[in-house]
C-alpha cells in the first residue's frame, strides 16, 4: 500500500465500517452511530480533496475509496433494515445497484474511468440524508420525519436506479 494521507484516511474509513455496524445493530446507540457515519462521510471528502491537492491520487485510492463508501452505506442500509427501520425492498434494490455498479466500474478501471457524475453525487446525498434522518429520528422521535421518510426512501431508490442506468448509457455512448 502506498503510504499517503488520503490512503490512510480511506483505510481508517474501512476500519470504521464494522465499528459503525456494531454500534448501530448490536448496541443500538443511534446518535453514536450517526456521529461515526458523519465522521466517515466527512473523511471521504477530506481524503479526496487531499489526494487532489497533494497530487497523491493512487490506484488504491481509486479502488478503496468507493469500496469504503459503499461498505459504510451498505452496512447502514442493512442495519436499519435488520432493526425494522427501513423496508428491506429498498435496501435490496440499493445494494444490488451499488454492488453491481461498483463491480462493473472495477472491471473497467484499467481501460476506462467512469467517474462519479452529478447524478451519483445526488444519489449519495439523498442516501446520506435518509440514513441520517432515520438515525436521528430514533433518538428525537420527530413525527414529521416519519412522513418525510415515506417520500425520501422511495426517492432514494428511484434516484439510485436511475443513476445506474445513466452510468450504463454513458459508458455505451463512450464506447460507440
Amino acid at each position: 500500500m502506498k503510504r499517503t494521507w488520503p490512503n490512510l484516511i480511506t483505510l481508517l474509513r474501512l476500519i470504521a465500517v464494522p465499528i459503525f455496524g456494531v454500534v448501530l445493530i448490536v448496541q443500538q446507540q443511534f446518535i453514536s452511530a450517526l456521529l461515526i457515519f458523519w465522521i466517515a462521510g466527512i473523511s471521504d471528502l477530506v481524503d479526496g480533496w487531499l489526494a487532489r491537492k497533494t497530487n497523491t491520487v493512487s490506484a488504491l485510492g481509486q479502488i478503496g475509496d468507493p469500496i469504503a463508501d459503499k461498505a459504510l452505506t451498505g452496512v447502514a442500509w442493512v442495519g436499519l433494515s435488520v432493526l425494522g427501520l427501513i423496508p428491506w425492498w429498498a435496501t435490496l434494490i440499493i445494494l444490488i445497484r451499488e454492488v453491481g455498479i461498483t463491480l462493473w466500474r472495477l472491471t473497467l478501471i484499467h481501460s476506462t474511468v467512469i467517474a462519479a457524475d452529478k447524478g451519483g453525487k445526488t444519489k449519495t446525498a439523498i442516501q446520506i440524508a435518509v440514513i441520517s434522518l432515520v438515525l436521528m429520528n430514533q433518538e428525537l422521535n420527530l413525527g414529521l420525519v416519519n412522513v418525510f421518510l415515506q417520500i425520501m426512501i422511495p426517492l432514494a431508490v428511484v434516484v439510485t436506479v436511475l443513476t445506474a442506468l445513466n452510468y450504463i448509457l454513458s459508458y455505451r455512448r463512450m464506447s460507440d
